[in-house]
């Protein structure tokens, strides 16, 4: 039997299995029963992103809960961090938010939040899954109500709001934003005019259907020539659910997730905000941050891709500060999950205290990576395959210390991600596509 959850919940084609209404039931109904069972009393906390299948599977999930005995509390559309941070304060046994993140409008997805507003555990998620599987034959007879959350996106703007140490009042510093069209388009051009800054948005109109459409944090060209265009001091990019960042600096240069971290982790190590002086961050993440980060004398983790692996890590080495290239980052002295907008804040405030601009705050080498995803038909173990081991094995003598192989499924979709970083474009190019015709040949989709 396939796992119902992959690496960041269920996503997939909306109305379509698994993402329907009834699956939102009965995940509604099945988290709200396992934490009930556990002990935890409040009520569930549910949101959405722009999609417009967001109405059906949130009323879905919110009766899911309420056939649980449990109280549903629907947001609408908010930031998925939004929903996090909501489960906390109002004492929630758990968080549900209806998104598939940066995929496009015909997608939707299920997400989980337990006490706290964490992401489940392993454990949890077995637990949850097996009761969604098969639920008990009896119900409690007495139904929870379904309510609309008072001011949902005010307290969490004001959330944000009261962690900031940057600019003075009224800076005027100029700042675009690009909300992707999400979740973020109501709430960060208010959050970032609040504390000062000369606000300008593009794809901050969501109809539905255009979400993550050409822009967002994956495709930063329309945001790279509004910076440039307007001579604004930097752009933010956000994606549909609001828990990714991604920057552009003053030249209209995309500044990736790697980059924004090492920035962060020079002002909270300069502030003494980072604790144990360590920074975790994914396989994914370029080999030039750990270089940068040794060269500080700041501690690099390495993980398994995936926000709820980043935060397992961080737990373990005492780190407050991890993140992936993607632009997903972790301030756990500020909140327990992923926020786009926090990103964002965070960055501005290692800006004011550099008094440098964006482009030398996130200056590092990076070693030129290449990423090629290949369709599967399936899924084998990628080391029993000889044609990919030796390939594989192939490509880590060639570059030596100076590179690496990661090859990998991934966790939302049918395909093989392979990932080669090397000295040289041309090397490190040709040898990744030499690993992806061996996956292609053993695996390859039809």
């Amino acid at each position: 039997m396939n796992r119902l959850f992959g690496t960041d919940g269920v996503r997939g084609p909306a109305n379509t299995a698994p993402i329907t209404a009834e699956t939102a039931t009965g995940l509604g109904r099945a988290a709200a029963l396992h934490f009930r069972a556990l002990g935890h009393s409040g009520p569930v906390v549910l949101g959405r992103d722009t999609r417009v299948s967001g109405d059906m599977l949130e009323h879905a999930a919110a009766a899911g809960v309420s056939s649980a005995g449990v109280d549903a509390i629907m947001t609408g559309v908010l930031p998925t961090p939004g929903i996090s941070f909501l489960v906390k304060e109002m004492g929630g046994m758990a968080g549900m938010v209806l998104s598939a993140s940066h995929n496009p409008w015909e997608d939707n997805g299920i997400k989980l939040f337990g006490p706290g507003g964490a992401k489940l555990s392993d454990k949890d998620e077995e637990a949850v899954e097996a009761l969604f599987r098969e639920p008990p034959a009896r119900l409690p007879r007495e139904t929870g109500r379904i309510r609309n959350a008072p001011s949902p996106a005010a307290r969490y703007m004001d959330f944000l709001v009261s962690w900031f140490r940057g600019f003075p009042e009224e800076s005027g510093l100029r700042v675009v934003l690009d909300c992707g069209n999400g979740a973020t388009s109501w709430v960060a051009p208010r959050v970032f005019s609040r504390v000062g800054l000369s606000v300008r948005t593009i794809h901050c109109r969501p109809d539905g259907t255009n979400i993550n459409r050409d822009c967002g944090s994956q495709h930063t060209r329309d945001l790279e020539k509004e910076v440039k265009e307007t001579g604004a001091a930097l752009g933010f990019a956000f994606d549909g659910d609001g828990d990714r960042c991604i920057a552009v600096d003053e030249a209209g240069r995309p500044v990736s997730g790697d980059r924004i971290l090492l920035a962060c982790a020079r002002a909270l190590d300069a502030t003494g905000r980072l604790a144990n002086r360590t920074v975790v961050s994914t396989v994914m993440s370029n080999l030039g941050l750990k270089k940068a980060l040794a060269a500080d004398g700041i501690r690099h983790v390495e993980t398994d891709v995936g926000d709820r692996q980043v935060l397992k890590a961080m737990e373990g080495s005492g780190a407050v500060l991890g993140g992936e290239d993607s632009g997903h980052m972790i301030f756990s002295d500020r909140h327990a999950t992923g926020d786009g907008i926090l990103t964002g804040l965070e960055l501005l405030s290692a800006l004011a205290a550099g008094g440098r601009p964006l482009s030398a705050l996130t200056e590092m080498e990076v070693f030129p990576q290449v990423l090629l995803n290949v369709p599967v038909r399936e899924r084998k173990d990628l080391e029993s395959l000889p044609g990919v081991a030796t390939a594989v094995e192939g490509a880590r003598k060639s570059l030596g210390n100076d590179g690496r192989v990661l090859v990998r499924y991934s966790g939302t979709r049918p395909v093989c991600r392979v990932m080669v970083e090397g000295r040289d474009q041309e090397t490190t190019l040709a040898l990744a596509e030499g690993i992806a015709r061996a996956v292609k040949a053993e695996l390859g989709a039809a």
